[in-house]
């Protein structure tokens, strides 16, 4: 849950603008560095903005930057119903590309409608199931699941292909350290590129550069922002939102956030 407010520089003067957010979000009011603001275009609701800062920085940076996907190619994204995996699928719909996604069957329907092939992750062989659909393999797979997923998702990849790591979700509710399974896909990762096999794989972080090249980080983020924020105002993009609640009813979203009875964003409104 991210706010969206005004910044005090001259150029964004009377301007509604999104700013990517740490931490202090929950509130009425958030002191922000007027250089990390951007600005949002008409007919893109405060809403609607707030539900994609984070989710789609995150998807954009991976499908374009990280996986360079280009038209005519095929994906597969798992948790295509969830927040990232739904506007990963749109944008890389938007791109031309076609999209495999897994996601549980109350999303089915929602996704086939977007133009995904849908596949239940709970039942029957996954990886199986990509393969009849994509023989020679995926040109990149966008993998928040870690554990032995990991492993599957660089097995599908097509010569050339990326694979994108970005979550261990699989592992969230395992006791010990919460940092040892990123790590383990750290270390797969490293190991998979260091071998000749002509395919790629990543382990994504939002905030990854931000401290050492402030000033390249700063112009992604209003570049890629701002793409999202476009594809929103043409339609391409649909902002899922689960709920939208008062700033003073912050601990009741935070219950329903974690509850996973919710899709989409929950907003909070001053």
């Amino acid at each position: 849950m991210q706010s969206t407010g005004p910044a005090s520089d001259a150029a964004l003067a009377g301007q509604r603008v999104a700013v990517l957010t740490k931490v202090g979000g929950w509130a009425s009011h958030v002191l922000a560095d007027a250089r990390d603001a951007v600005a949002v275009p008409d007919g893109v609701t405060a809403a609607q903005a707030e539900a994609v800062v984070v989710n789609g920085i995150t998807a954009w940076q991976m499908l374009h930057r990280r996986a360079r996907v280009r038209a005519g190619q095929t994906v597969l994204v798992h948790g295509a119903g969830g927040g990232v995996g739904s506007v990963l699928a749109q944008l890389a719909l938007a791109a031309g590309v076609a999209v495999i996604g897994t996601a549980s069957p109350r999303h089915h329907d929602a996704l086939r409608e977007l133009g995904v092939t849908p596949l239940d992750y709970r039942t029957g062989n996954v990886p199986g199931r990509v393969r009849e659909l994509a023989p020679g393999g995926v040109d990149a797979v966008f993998d928040h699941v870690g554990g032995r997923s990991v492993i599957d998702s660089w097995q599908l990849l097509a010569p050339g292909g990326t694979l994108v790591a970005y979550g261990s979700a699989s592992t969230r509710d395992d006791t010990g350290s919460k940092q040892l399974p990123v790590l383990k896909i750290l270390a797969r990762t490293w190991l998979w590129n260091a071998l000749p096999n002509g395919r790629r794989a990543c382990f994504y972080n939002i905030w990854a550069g931000k401290a050492l090249q402030q000033s390249r980080f700063r112009a992604r983020l209003h570049a890629d922002l701002g793409e999202v924020l476009a594809a929103v105002r043409r339609g391409e993009v649909t902002a899922l939102i689960g709920a939208q609640l008062p700033l003073a009813s912050a601990a009741e979203a935070l219950r329903l956030a974690e509850s996973g009875t919710v899709t989409g964003k929950i907003v909070l409104t001053p």
